[in-house]
């Protein structure tokens, strides 16, 4: 969701002394500046709003101005490759200040707060009555940057986090329960699951419009984590990247020199796929895979990785410490002869074996090379022998303008946010959603393939 907002003006209240929300989100690029997860305003008389948002300082904050109501935790969220639980549980009704509000975050409550203003007891807040509620945004503004998934709004009941999750017995790690027992009320929903868009399925009819930008649905979801490009790793930090539509679009506007994104996911081992589309670029960009644990920074950030040029199918690569490419602009060969090349516009279907130490590329769904190998070039960094994690990577040169955009797919459905019509295919687990067929057994960067 960039700019995106889902709204419904309610015509009656439900019950503002009990109510729960649960939602799950994946924060992505953006992360300075407030940004509305849910918000709720009167119209009339700009006494009565509320929100639950994240702060300029990534903190979480749930507020209310009448009546009087803010908690806002001492602790930030800015991973962007994970996905947060928010539960928060009103209950005005308690004698216990304490227990008239609680947090959750991945079914911990929250106990550290730089302000904690309970609610008065029996008090009634803003939220469930019959204002304007926003998902996405508040008053179309404060525009939450990245994805939400299973958004419930309850009124009437009071749930705990243990209702909408449960800690998995082997990893330790909090998951979602899909189906949970839940009573709904006047202006309860349920929205977002399953690709399903604003459509309440509560069954009390509290469907949504989308009222501002444009709702896309990913195959990224709590329980199958799918790659983005990383924008907490910036080798040149002096340089301005940009990430958009959930950060699978990376590239900058200023500055000139050489640029590297990496993803968020790596693996060792295996047989892995993404696709691209180079919608502009110079033939001063490349495409391929870096160690995402050790990467070169700073002056050395030309020898890292293993990528193969637009325009003439060059292939380099080298490693952290390294001063010179190992391969250097090798020619890639195209099957049955010839010189392996793909221009602007092109779609890239990018396949690397783990193991056997080759790579596979097809451009717009048609075999251009075939298990080359870089296992005899030492400067590699993406060699097994050397146990680094590998993920994908872009590797590009900013001159003035957006030179070079690079629009990845890693089976999360989409390019530039657009979700993927018509004939799609999965990978060979039956994950993701590509453009054109992965090889058989080559897989999608995310994390149920991790363990396969």
């Amino acid at each position: 969701m960039a700019n995106t907002v889902l709204r419904k003006d309610y015509s009656g209240a439900g019950n503002k002394q009990r109510q729960t929300i649960s939602v799950w989100v994946k924060r992505c690029a953006g992360l300075s500046g407030n940004q509305a997860i849910f918000s709720v305003r009167h119209t009339g008389n700009s006494n009565y709003y509320g929100y639950l948002r994240f702060k300029t300082d990534s903190s979480l904050e749930y507020y209310i101005n009448t009546p009087s109501l803010q908690m806002r935790t001492n602790r930030i969220f800015r991973d962007t490759n994970a996905w947060y639980h928010i539960v928060i549980t009103l209950d005005t009704t308690q004698s216990t200040e304490a227990d008239r509000l609680k947090i959750y975050i991945n079914g911990v409550q929250e106990t550290s707060f730089q302000t904690a203003t309970y609610p008065s007891q029996n008090a009634e807040v803003t939220f469930g009555d019959d204002y304007r509620h926003e998902i996405g945004s508040y008053d179309s503004s404060y525009y939450f940057e990245g994805v939400m998934s299973h958004f419930y709004f309850i009124t009437n009941t009071a749930y705990q986090a243990s209702t909408f999750g449960s800690t998995d017995s082997t990893t330790g790690e909090w998951q979602i329960t899909t189906s949970p027992t839940i009573t709904y009320a006047t202006n309860s929903f349920f929205l977002l699951k399953d690709g399903n868009s604003v459509t309440d399925q509560s069954g009390q009819g509290n469907n949504y419009t989308v009222a501002g930008g444009t709702l896309s649905n990913t195959k990224d979801c709590p329980s199958n984590i799918f790659a983005i490009m990383n924008p907490l790793w910036r080798p040149m930090s002096n340089q301005t990247y940009i990430f958009d539509n959930a950060n699978s679009r990376v590239y900058a506007n200023s500055g000139t020199d050489w640029l590297r994104s990496n993803s968020t996911i790596g693996a060792k081992t295996g047989k892995w796929w993404y696709e691209v589309h180079l919608g502009t670029g110079n033939t001063e960009n490349r495409i391929g895979w870096d160690s995402i644990d050790h990467t070169n920074e700073t002056n050395e950030n030309y020898y890292s990785g293993l990528n193969i040029q637009l325009g003439n199918g060059q292939v380099r690569g080298g490693i952290k410490g390294t001063s010179s490419y190992s391969p250097n602009a090798v020619q890639l060969p195209l099957d049955g002869g010839g010189n392996a090349t793909w221009a602007q516009g092109d779609y890239l279907g990018m396949g690397i074996d783990l193991d056997s130490q080759t790579i596979t590329i097809e451009k717009n769904g048609n075999a251009l090379t075939t298990n080359w190998s870089y296992a005899g070039y030492s400067g590699t960094s993406v060699l097994k022998s050397r146990g680094f994690f590998i993920g994908p990577s872009a590797n590009w040169y900013s001159g003035s303008g957006n030179q070079n955009i690079f629009d990845f797919n890693f089976g999360n459905g989409s390019f530039n946010g657009n979700n993927l019509t018509g004939t799609t295919y999965t990978d060979s687990q039956g994950n993701g959603v590509f453009k054109y067929e992965p090889p058989t057994n080559y897989l999608a960067w995310c994390t149920k393939n991790l363990n396969v």
